[in-house]
């Protein structure tokens, strides 16, 4: 379920432009070699007018103003840091380039990290899709890829991301049961290749206004919620056994089947319907029963 924000403008990154630092600097180191070397020539002797005092100050402080107005253009990009430019409110650009930049003081520079962020939710408690209370968790791994829609498009884009994951997984964690013996269709607890690609999905699809991107997603906790707990797991072991019961008896009927076939066909005995029925109710109590049988020897007949 993708979000359209409506009567908004959508931002979209583009390349800011900015100045190499180091040459920046280089150039205020040169001006503060030469002021130095200017005001150290240029000393007032003692007795001077006040006037020329004043002067002296002021060429002293002009010169560290002018210095300080540059140096506030300064700002540093390290590796997977971007930077969103502004001016009065207008956007500029996102710069980048790694290392030491230099821009007009009087443009608006904000920082945003490009890196992978790594989020474990809290434990949310829903219904599957078949009604039952689940409890469940999940780790997501998030990077901003357009940091425009993360700055502009939204208010607080983590807080976003915090939010739309609970939302994600809510909506994930319904579409389907939490377990089917049968394998008859998706579950959370037997699919969770498919789960987590349908959470990567739904995720990307919520943040793209955001310009963010879900590098990885994928549940870390599922468990019927505390009120059920043992019930279903009552359920759990009572379809499991009928399951399993289910599947001896059938084993157990060709078993006996093949049994009979054999013996007619080889001519081993010669068995009217009422010794085949016995045979059947003996093969059936050996095969399908919980203890070792036990042999009883008949030195008579079937009768006596």
């Amino acid at each position: 379920m993708q979000i359209e924000l409506k009567g908004m403008n959508t931002s979209k990154e583009s390349a800011g432009s900015s100045l190499s630092g180091y040459p920046i600097l280089a150039l205020i180191a040169a001006m503060v070699v030469i002021g130095i070397w200017n005001l150290t020539g240029n000393l007032p002797p003692a007795g001077s007018p006040k006037l020329v005092k004043l002067a002296f100050v002021g060429m002293l402080f002009g010169p560290a103003l002018i210095i300080l107005f540059v140096s506030a253009g300064f700002f540093m990009i390290q590796p997977n840091q971007a930077t969103v430019i502004t001016l009065f409110g207008e956007y500029r650009g996102t710069e980048r380039r790694e290392g030491l930049r230099w821009v007009w003081p009087w443009m608006g520079r904000k920082k945003l990290s490009a890196r992978a962020h790594n989020i474990h939710s809290e434990k949310v408690k829903i219904n599957d899709l078949r009604g039952n209370p689940i409890e469940i968790a999940c780790n997501v791994v998030w990077r901003v890829q357009d940091t425009a829609q993360a700055y502009f498009d939204v208010d607080d884009f983590k807080e976003f991301v915090n939010i739309q994951i609970e939302a994600g997984l809510r909506t994930v964690g319904s579409r389907h049961p939490y377990d089917d013996l049968e394998n008859e269709e998706v579950t959370l607890r037997g699919s969770a290749d498919v789960v987590n690609r349908e959470l990567l999905e739904e995720l990307n699809d919520r943040l793209r206004v955001a310009g963010i991107v879900v590098d990885e997603a994928g549940l870390t906790h599922l468990a019927y919620a505390a009120e059920i707990a043992s019930a279903m797991l009552r359920r759990q072991q009572a379809e499991a056994v009928i399951a399993a019961r289910s599947k001896l008896v059938m084993g157990a009927v060709g078993m006996v089947e093949d049994a009979l076939n054999k013996l007619s066909e080889d001519g081993v005995v010669e068995l009217d319907s009422e010794r085949r029925a016995t045979m059947v109710s003996n093969l059936m109590v050996v095969l399908c029963g919980e203890r070792e049988a036990q042999p009883v020897v008949n030195a008579g007949t079937l009768y006596q």
